[in-house]
């Protein structure tokens, strides 16, 4: 029996569920269910062969070896032509820092500005991640709340309303991840003239969605606002737009002041991204985007699918997201909760789906289903829990 003691922090470090339901929904499938799983949150594309090829052939070329902390300068240049491209920003590559994945610019951005005494602002109903380490930093969290019937979008008045003295950061995400909500530029227009009047505040705008966008929908990014840039940290990577979940490859722009700061963080926490992978990033971005098109046309196609099938359920109502590639259902109607749901799709109709809950106390009443998964397996899974229904 041991007599070891952990630190007090690790009792304040949640999770993130859906991986924990991939796990269920695995062992399931492992006893002969036949199980569908709208639960986990990518892809279900392979990475593009050029990619995969870029990535062989910086192995077979000898790149074997450490990268700058912050990332290979060509990748970091190419990010910055990528970002100019896309959101019309000029960015230094010297802001750009790559890292293995989204979550460590989550992790980074908010050990910079938390401790005890001071408050975080994240979105709620929102990916789980935030609540979590804002907790473990021993910062106060103060949710975002995020509301059905504005789209899941955020209202700038709500969070200028809720900056108190003790507010170091406001975390951010559209397209959003549980909801598919987008905020629109007449919102974040209000909230960065609104922040004028709070300059200690920092901003981290997680876009990693922000090239999946449906029926007309505009992806405002935060580096369109040159008034905030000085305190702005966005969040970005390989991910979701290139079916590159496993490389695990992100990026995010830091201001000035916090670039030595991160540099230091990498440098202790993973040293560097490896370097076949970045190379394969370089790839993905300065190749061509075909397979990015079809992907999204593709999950375009199925939203309007699940969307429609869920507001053919009884008890389920279903709003139209409009980016990422989740539905986010009202269940309310059902008398199940949202955990009661998850547990009751997934152990008597084999479909795997996670608890709005997941995703903070505000999200109960809700499930995220993910339709990263065939146009058929949709369909099917909709008529099963529409038998249970």
């Amino acid at each position: 029996m041991s007599d070891l003691i952990f630190a007090d922090s690790l009792s304040r470090l949640g999770t993130e569920s859906a991986f924990m339901v991939l796990a269920r929904a695995s062992k399931l499938a492992a006893e002969g269910r036949e199980i569908i799983n709208l639960g986990i949150g990518q892809p279900d594309f392979q990475t593009p062969e050029h990619i995969v090829e870029a990535g062989i052939k910086a192995l077979r070329d000898g790149h074997h070896g450490y990268t700058p902390a912050n990332g290979l300068p060509v990748l970091r240049e190419a990010v910055a032509a990528d970002l100019h491209h896309r959101h019309g920003a000029e960015v230094n590559p010297d802001n750009v820092v790559v890292v293995p994945g989204g979550k460590p610019t989550m992790f980074f951005a908010v050990l910079m500005f938390g401790q005890p005494g001071t408050e975080i602002m994240y979105p709620n109903p929102g990916f789980p991640i935030y609540e979590s380490v804002i907790k473990y930093s021993g910062a106060t969290p103060v949710p975002i709340r995020l509301r059905e019937e504005n789209g899941f979008a955020f209202s700038a008045e709500e969070v200028l309303g809720q900056i108190t003295d003790r507010t170091r950061l406001i975390i951010i995400n559209s397209p959003a991840n549980p909801t598919g909500g987008v905020t629109p530029r007449e919102e974040i227009d209000k909230l960065v003239a609104g922040l004028m009047e709070h300059p200690q505040v920092a901003l981290l705008s997680d876009e990693i969605y922000s090239q999946m966008l449906y029926h007309g929908q505009e992806h405002v990014s935060l580096l369109q606002y040159p008034e905030i840039r000085d305190r702005l940290i966005l969040l970005d990577g390989w991910s979701k737009t290139y079916a590159m979940t496993g490389w695990r490859l992100g990026f995010a722009v830091w201001p000035d002041a916090a670039v030595d700061h991160v540099t230091r963080l990498c440098i202790n926490d993973h040293s560097c991204v490896n370097a076949a992978a970045q190379y394969a990033g370089l790839a993905a971005l300065t190749g061509p985007q075909d397979a990015v098109r079809d992907m999204v046309a593709e999950f375009d196609s199925r939203r309007a699918v699940i969307v429609a099938a869920l507001n053919d359920l009884p008890g389920v109502r279903c709003s139209d997201p409009g980016g990422a590639f989740y539905a986010f259902p009202n269940i309310e109607g059902t008398g199940m909760s949202a955990m009661e749901a998850q547990n009751r799709f997934l152990d008597e109709a084999g479909v795997a789906t996670v608890a709005g809950t997941s995703f903070g106390a505000m999200g109960e009443d809700y499930l995220r289903f993910s339709y990263a998964n065939s146009e058929a397996n949709i369909r099917k899974a909709i008529d099963r829990i529409g038998a249970i229904l």
